[in-house]
Protein backbone atom coordinates (compact mmCIF):
# COMPACT_ATOMS: atom_id res chain seq x y z
CA UNK A 1 0.00 0.00 0.00
CA UNK A 2 1.41 3.42 -0.99
CA UNK A 3 1.60 5.88 1.94
CA UNK A 4 -0.53 9.01 2.04
CA UNK A 5 2.35 11.24 0.88
CA UNK A 6 1.95 9.75 -2.63
CA UNK A 7 -1.61 11.10 -3.11
CA UNK A 8 -2.53 12.55 -6.47
CA UNK A 9 -1.61 16.27 -6.81
CA UNK A 10 -5.28 17.19 -7.08
CA UNK A 11 -5.88 15.75 -3.63
CA UNK A 12 -2.72 17.04 -1.95
CA UNK A 13 -1.94 20.24 -3.75
CA UNK A 14 1.53 19.17 -4.94
CA UNK A 15 3.41 15.98 -5.59
CA UNK A 16 6.93 14.82 -4.83
CA UNK A 17 9.32 14.81 -7.75
CA UNK A 18 9.25 11.52 -9.66
CA UNK A 19 12.88 10.54 -8.81
CA UNK A 20 12.19 11.01 -5.09
CA UNK A 21 8.99 8.96 -5.32
CA UNK A 22 10.84 6.13 -7.08
CA UNK A 23 13.56 6.06 -4.45
CA UNK A 24 10.99 5.96 -1.64
CA UNK A 25 9.03 3.19 -3.38
CA UNK A 26 12.25 1.20 -3.71
CA UNK A 27 12.97 1.73 -0.03
CA UNK A 28 9.52 0.45 0.97
CA UNK A 29 9.97 -2.59 -1.24
CA UNK A 30 13.31 -3.36 0.37
CA UNK A 31 11.80 -3.14 3.85
CA UNK A 32 9.08 -5.64 2.98
CA UNK A 33 9.99 -8.99 4.62
CA UNK A 34 10.71 -11.74 2.10
CA UNK A 35 8.56 -14.82 1.96
CA UNK A 36 9.66 -17.64 4.24
CA UNK A 37 11.78 -20.24 2.52
CA UNK A 38 10.26 -23.66 2.28
CA UNK A 39 11.79 -26.29 4.56
CA UNK A 40 13.28 -29.17 2.55
CA UNK A 41 11.10 -32.28 2.84
CA UNK A 42 14.09 -34.51 3.61
CA UNK A 43 15.42 -32.39 6.53
CA UNK A 44 15.34 -34.41 9.78
CA UNK A 45 13.39 -33.03 12.72
CA UNK A 46 15.62 -31.15 15.21
CA UNK A 47 16.47 -32.86 18.50
CA UNK A 48 15.31 -30.71 21.44
CA UNK A 49 18.17 -29.60 23.71
CA UNK A 50 18.37 -30.47 27.40
CA UNK A 51 19.76 -27.29 28.88
CA UNK A 52 20.55 -26.91 32.59
CA UNK A 53 21.23 -23.99 34.89
CA UNK A 54 23.62 -23.32 37.76
CA UNK A 55 22.86 -20.45 40.15
CA UNK A 56 25.55 -19.15 42.51
CA UNK A 57 24.43 -17.68 45.85
CA UNK A 58 26.77 -16.20 48.42
CA UNK A 59 29.07 -13.35 49.42
CA UNK A 60 32.04 -11.56 47.86
CA UNK A 61 34.21 -14.68 47.84
CA UNK A 62 31.82 -16.09 45.21
CA UNK A 63 30.78 -12.81 43.54
CA UNK A 64 32.11 -10.92 40.53
CA UNK A 65 35.51 -9.24 41.15
CA UNK A 66 36.67 -10.83 44.35
CA UNK A 67 35.34 -14.38 44.17
CA UNK A 68 35.74 -17.67 42.30
CA UNK A 69 32.28 -17.48 40.67
CA UNK A 70 33.12 -15.59 37.45
CA UNK A 71 35.90 -17.99 36.43
CA UNK A 72 33.73 -20.97 37.28
CA UNK A 73 30.89 -19.72 35.09
CA UNK A 74 33.19 -18.71 32.24
CA UNK A 75 35.61 -21.62 32.13
CA UNK A 76 34.16 -24.71 33.78
CA UNK A 77 30.67 -25.26 32.36
CA UNK A 78 29.68 -26.47 28.90
CA UNK A 79 27.47 -24.32 26.68
CA UNK A 80 24.39 -26.37 27.59
CA UNK A 81 24.60 -25.11 31.18
CA UNK A 82 23.59 -21.52 31.85
CA UNK A 83 25.39 -20.00 34.83
CA UNK A 84 23.93 -17.11 36.81
CA UNK A 85 26.11 -15.54 39.51
CA UNK A 86 23.82 -13.86 42.05
CA UNK A 87 26.40 -13.70 44.85
CA UNK A 88 26.89 -10.22 46.35
CA UNK A 89 29.59 -8.70 48.52
CA UNK A 90 28.90 -8.24 52.23
CA UNK A 91 25.95 -10.61 52.36
CA UNK A 92 25.16 -13.17 55.05
CA UNK A 93 22.46 -15.81 55.26
CA UNK A 94 20.30 -13.10 56.87
CA UNK A 95 20.66 -9.95 54.79
CA UNK A 96 20.85 -11.78 51.45
CA UNK A 97 17.21 -12.74 51.97
CA UNK A 98 16.16 -9.56 53.80
CA UNK A 99 17.28 -7.26 50.96
CA UNK A 100 15.42 -9.24 48.28
CA UNK A 101 18.30 -11.07 46.59
CA UNK A 102 16.81 -14.45 47.44
CA UNK A 103 13.58 -13.46 45.68
CA UNK A 104 15.61 -13.11 42.48
CA UNK A 105 17.03 -16.59 43.02
CA UNK A 106 13.51 -17.97 43.42
CA UNK A 107 12.50 -16.39 40.12
CA UNK A 108 15.58 -17.85 38.40
CA UNK A 109 14.83 -21.31 39.79
CA UNK A 110 11.37 -21.26 38.26
CA UNK A 111 12.44 -20.19 34.77
CA UNK A 112 10.94 -22.67 32.32
CA UNK A 113 12.94 -24.66 29.80
CA UNK A 114 15.74 -26.09 31.94
CA UNK A 115 15.99 -29.81 32.61
CA UNK A 116 17.72 -29.29 35.98
CA UNK A 117 18.68 -26.26 38.03
CA UNK A 118 21.39 -26.46 40.68
CA UNK A 119 21.77 -23.78 43.36
CA UNK A 120 25.21 -23.50 45.00
CA UNK A 121 25.03 -21.72 48.37
CA UNK A 122 28.15 -20.40 50.16
CA UNK A 123 27.94 -18.16 53.24
CA UNK A 124 29.87 -17.67 56.47
CA UNK A 125 32.20 -14.68 56.16
CA UNK A 126 29.54 -12.07 56.91
CA UNK A 127 27.60 -14.24 59.34
CA UNK A 128 30.49 -13.85 61.78
CA UNK A 129 30.08 -11.45 64.72
CA UNK A 130 31.06 -7.80 64.53
CA UNK A 131 29.17 -6.92 61.34
CA UNK A 132 26.03 -4.93 62.18
CA UNK A 133 23.06 -5.75 59.97
CA UNK A 134 24.73 -8.93 58.74
CA UNK A 135 25.90 -11.11 61.62
CA UNK A 136 23.89 -14.18 62.60
CA UNK A 137 23.90 -16.45 65.61
CA UNK A 138 26.14 -19.43 64.86
CA UNK A 139 24.29 -21.88 67.06
CA UNK A 140 20.74 -21.31 65.80
CA UNK A 141 20.17 -18.59 63.17
CA UNK A 142 22.96 -19.48 60.74
CA UNK A 143 22.06 -23.18 60.40
CA UNK A 144 18.33 -22.40 60.43
CA UNK A 145 18.82 -19.96 57.55
CA UNK A 146 20.68 -22.64 55.59
CA UNK A 147 17.89 -25.16 56.27
CA UNK A 148 15.30 -22.70 54.99
CA UNK A 149 17.29 -22.05 51.80
CA UNK A 150 17.59 -25.79 51.18
CA UNK A 151 13.86 -26.34 51.73
CA UNK A 152 12.91 -23.54 49.35
CA UNK A 153 15.30 -24.70 46.63
CA UNK A 154 13.76 -28.16 46.77
CA UNK A 155 10.24 -26.74 46.81
CA UNK A 156 11.05 -24.90 43.57
CA UNK A 157 12.12 -28.17 41.94
CA UNK A 158 15.84 -27.30 41.95
CA UNK A 159 18.81 -29.08 43.53
CA UNK A 160 20.62 -27.41 46.47
CA UNK A 161 24.38 -27.75 46.96
CA UNK A 162 25.93 -26.37 50.16
CA UNK A 163 29.47 -24.95 50.01
CA UNK A 164 31.65 -24.34 53.08
CA UNK A 165 33.21 -20.84 53.24
CA UNK A 166 36.49 -20.13 51.44
CA UNK A 167 39.37 -19.74 53.89
CA UNK A 168 41.02 -16.44 54.63
CA UNK A 169 44.80 -16.33 54.14
CA UNK A 170 46.19 -14.96 57.39
CA UNK A 171 49.07 -16.79 59.11
CA UNK A 172 50.48 -16.78 62.63
CA UNK A 173 53.91 -18.37 63.13
CA UNK A 174 53.63 -20.14 59.78
CA UNK A 175 50.23 -21.68 60.52
CA UNK A 176 47.09 -20.67 58.65
CA UNK A 177 44.50 -19.18 61.00
CA UNK A 178 41.08 -20.84 60.99
CA UNK A 179 38.56 -18.28 62.18
CA UNK A 180 35.90 -19.66 59.80
CA UNK A 181 36.16 -23.24 61.05
CA UNK A 182 32.99 -23.18 63.20
CA UNK A 183 30.91 -21.84 60.30
CA UNK A 184 32.28 -24.51 57.98
CA UNK A 185 31.36 -27.14 60.59
CA UNK A 186 27.81 -25.77 60.74
CA UNK A 187 27.46 -26.07 56.95
CA UNK A 188 28.74 -29.66 57.07
CA UNK A 189 26.25 -30.50 59.81
CA UNK A 190 23.26 -29.11 57.88
CA UNK A 191 24.36 -30.89 54.69
CA UNK A 192 24.57 -34.23 56.50
CA UNK A 193 21.29 -33.66 58.35
CA UNK A 194 19.32 -32.81 55.19
CA UNK A 195 21.20 -35.13 52.80
CA UNK A 196 22.38 -32.21 50.68
CA UNK A 197 25.43 -32.46 48.38
CA UNK A 198 28.39 -30.70 50.01
CA UNK A 199 31.42 -29.00 48.47
CA UNK A 200 33.95 -28.62 51.28
CA UNK A 201 35.70 -25.58 49.84
CA UNK A 202 36.91 -24.60 53.30
CA UNK A 203 38.90 -27.80 53.75
CA UNK A 204 40.33 -27.78 50.22
CA UNK A 205 41.24 -24.08 50.31
CA UNK A 206 42.90 -24.42 53.72
CA UNK A 207 44.94 -27.37 52.51
CA UNK A 208 46.17 -25.43 49.48
CA UNK A 209 46.87 -22.12 51.24
CA UNK A 210 48.73 -23.82 54.10
CA UNK A 211 50.91 -25.64 51.56
CA UNK A 212 51.63 -22.37 49.73
CA UNK A 213 52.60 -20.53 52.90
CA UNK A 214 52.06 -16.85 53.73
CA UNK A 215 54.25 -15.42 50.95
CA UNK A 216 53.12 -17.49 47.96
CA UNK A 217 49.49 -17.24 49.08
CA UNK A 218 49.70 -13.49 48.48
CA UNK A 219 49.58 -14.26 44.75
CA UNK A 220 45.92 -15.21 45.15
CA UNK A 221 44.88 -11.68 46.17
CA UNK A 222 43.39 -8.98 43.96
CA UNK A 223 46.44 -6.69 44.03
CA UNK A 224 50.13 -6.93 44.96
CA UNK A 225 51.04 -6.81 48.64
CA UNK A 226 52.95 -3.87 50.09
CA UNK A 227 56.57 -4.17 51.18
CA UNK A 228 55.43 -4.15 54.80
CA UNK A 229 52.98 -6.99 54.17
CA UNK A 230 55.59 -9.08 52.35
CA UNK A 231 58.16 -8.46 55.09
CA UNK A 232 55.67 -9.61 57.71
CA UNK A 233 54.77 -12.71 55.70
CA UNK A 234 58.44 -13.66 55.46
CA UNK A 235 58.46 -13.99 59.25
CA UNK A 236 55.52 -16.42 59.06
CA UNK A 237 52.98 -14.00 60.56
CA UNK A 238 50.94 -11.82 58.23
CA UNK A 239 49.99 -8.22 58.98
CA UNK A 240 47.01 -7.95 61.38
CA UNK A 241 47.26 -11.64 62.27
CA UNK A 242 49.16 -11.17 65.51
CA UNK A 243 47.40 -12.43 68.67
CA UNK A 244 44.55 -10.11 69.62
CA UNK A 245 40.94 -10.04 70.69
CA UNK A 246 38.26 -11.80 68.66
CA UNK A 247 36.33 -8.53 68.56
CA UNK A 248 39.34 -6.78 67.04
CA UNK A 249 39.65 -9.35 64.27
CA UNK A 250 35.90 -9.18 63.60
CA UNK A 251 36.05 -5.39 63.26
CA UNK A 252 38.96 -5.68 60.86
CA UNK A 253 37.10 -8.20 58.71
CA UNK A 254 34.05 -5.93 58.63
CA UNK A 255 36.21 -3.18 57.14
CA UNK A 256 37.75 -5.55 54.58
CA UNK A 257 34.44 -7.10 53.60
CA UNK A 258 32.11 -4.12 53.16
CA UNK A 259 28.65 -4.19 51.74
CA UNK A 260 28.72 -3.99 47.97
CA UNK A 261 31.36 -4.56 45.32
CA UNK A 262 34.79 -5.64 46.55
CA UNK A 263 37.47 -3.10 45.60
CA UNK A 264 40.63 -4.18 43.81
CA UNK A 265 43.07 -3.96 46.69
CA UNK A 266 45.30 -6.37 48.55
CA UNK A 267 43.70 -8.26 51.43
CA UNK A 268 43.70 -11.77 52.83
CA UNK A 269 40.13 -12.61 51.81
CA UNK A 270 39.25 -11.67 48.23
CA UNK A 271 40.58 -13.28 45.07
CA UNK A 272 42.33 -11.82 42.05
CA UNK A 273 42.45 -13.46 38.63
CA UNK A 274 44.90 -16.17 39.71
CA UNK A 275 43.02 -16.91 42.92
CA UNK A 276 39.71 -17.09 41.07
CA UNK A 277 41.21 -19.54 38.55
CA UNK A 278 42.64 -21.74 41.31
CA UNK A 279 39.51 -22.00 43.40
CA UNK A 280 37.12 -22.26 40.44
CA UNK A 281 39.11 -25.33 39.40
CA UNK A 282 38.88 -26.75 42.93
CA UNK A 283 35.12 -26.09 42.94
CA UNK A 284 34.81 -27.99 39.65
CA UNK A 285 36.78 -30.96 40.99
CA UNK A 286 34.68 -31.12 44.16
CA UNK A 287 31.39 -30.75 42.30
CA UNK A 288 32.30 -33.64 40.01
CA UNK A 289 32.92 -35.71 43.12
CA UNK A 290 29.90 -34.69 45.20
CA UNK A 291 27.29 -34.10 42.48
CA UNK A 292 27.68 -36.88 39.88
CA UNK A 293 24.72 -35.62 37.84
CA UNK A 294 26.68 -32.43 37.13
CA UNK A 295 29.76 -34.19 35.73
CA UNK A 296 28.68 -34.14 32.05
CA UNK A 297 28.30 -30.35 32.28
CA UNK A 298 31.68 -29.62 33.90
CA UNK A 299 34.91 -28.72 32.15
CA UNK A 300 38.25 -29.34 33.94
Amino acid sequence: MIPVLFRHPAEHGSALPVPVMLRLLLLFCCLTPPALAEVPADRPAPTPIRASKVILVGDSTTAVQGGWGPRFCADHLVSFAACTNLARGGRSTYNYRAEGSWALVEAEMRTAGYATTWVLIQFGHNDQPGKPGRSTDLRHEFPDNLRRYVAEVRAAGAVPVLVTPLTRRQFADGTLMDDLGPWADAVRTVAAELDVPLVDLHARSRQLVQAMGPVLAMQLAQAPASQQQVAAALTGTTVDAAPGSAAGHAAQHALLEPMGQAKRAFDYTHLGDKGADVFATIMTEELARSVPALRPLLLP
